[in-house]
């Protein structure tokens, strides 16, 4: 298992514990002022180009300064790749959902994105819905809806199955450790946590608990995982026409799934496959 879950689950999924989610955590200020600032998005706009010059110091200057950074949004800001299934088991006791604007893709892309989903189990509607009420405006305003917008638990579902069949992987973050206030759903070009933890190997989000397998008697060779993976994991052998999984470089997001007409692709137990158990 992941750290969190041996610090924060003791031993259990920690995105599983339902007190990770409760509003109640979000009555200490230095929370509250951290997740009113990351929303505000001022702290993003100067992150691809602090990539970029991360890349242009000597290697051993930049594998300090990731390892410093990574640490640092262990505490506050972190995330982790979750398949769909635990993505629907978070949505059953959270009592509170609200789809905004994507800070991310506002910087990367410049335009908003409504793929991100401020979560919390409280009394009513509270937590992250309050929260979000006392933000700017600006940022949670659509160019055809004002202000946030509130979905059900069968709504939010149905919106991130749709974005995972166009290849987004969902991933669950925390605002100040362990609380856990989204769920964002992310791809390689415009996310930039996972640009800077594939990309410039600063790390910022933890691969599942899970690994994907390819049933090689199931699979017809139709690539249509290989179109989706956000992570370049799946190969492809010209002398058998099959796909496979580098278990090495899966993130267990389980997206291949939903693009395979067969259904040859399941998720295993991460700890139970050696290439990748200790790979996070």
């Amino acid at each position: 298992m992941c750290e969190f879950c041996l610090r924060h689950g003791e031993g259990k999924k920690w995105y599983l514990r339902a007190e990770n989610y409760s509003a109640d955590l979000l009555s200490d200020a230095r929370r509250r002022r951290f997740v009113e600032k990351f929303f505000d998005g001022g702290s993003l706009r100067a992150a691809p180009e602090r990539l970029e010059a991360l890349d242009r110091v000597p290697r051993f200057l930049r594998r300090a300064v990731a390892w410093r950074a990574g640490r640092k949004m262990k505490k506050w800001h972190f995330g982790q790749v979750v398949p769909i299934e635990e993505i629907e088991e978070i949505l059953g006791f959270v009592n509170s959902i609200v789809r905004v604007a994507c800070v991310c893709r506002l910087t990367t892309v410049g335009a908003e994105k409504r793929f991100c989903y401020g979560v919390s189990l409280g009394p009513g509607a509270g937590g992250i819905f309050d929260l979000l009420k006392g933000l700017d405006r600006s940022f949670l305003s659509g160019p055809d809806t004002a202000g946030f917008e509130t979905m059900n638990r069968a709504e939010a579902l149905a919106a991130m199955k749709a974005l995972e069949k166009e290849g987004l992987c969902h991933t669950v973050w925390t605002f100040r450790t362990p609380y856990i206030g989204g769920i964002c759903n992310c791809d390689r070009a415009d996310c930039l946590a996972m640009r800077a933890t594939l990309g410039h190997d600063v790390p910022m989000m933890f691969r599942a608990e899970f690994v994907a397998e390819i049933d090689p008697d199931s699979c017809t060779g139709c690539r249509e995982c290989r179109r989706v993976c956000p992570f370049g994991a799946l190969e492809w052998s010209v002398s058998s026409g099959k796909a496979s999984v580098d278990q090495r470089h899966c993130w267990g997001c389980g997206v291949c799934r939903s693009a395979c007409p067969p259904s040859a692709i399941r998720l295993l137990d991460r700890a139970q496959v050696p290439a990748a158990a200790g790979v996070w």
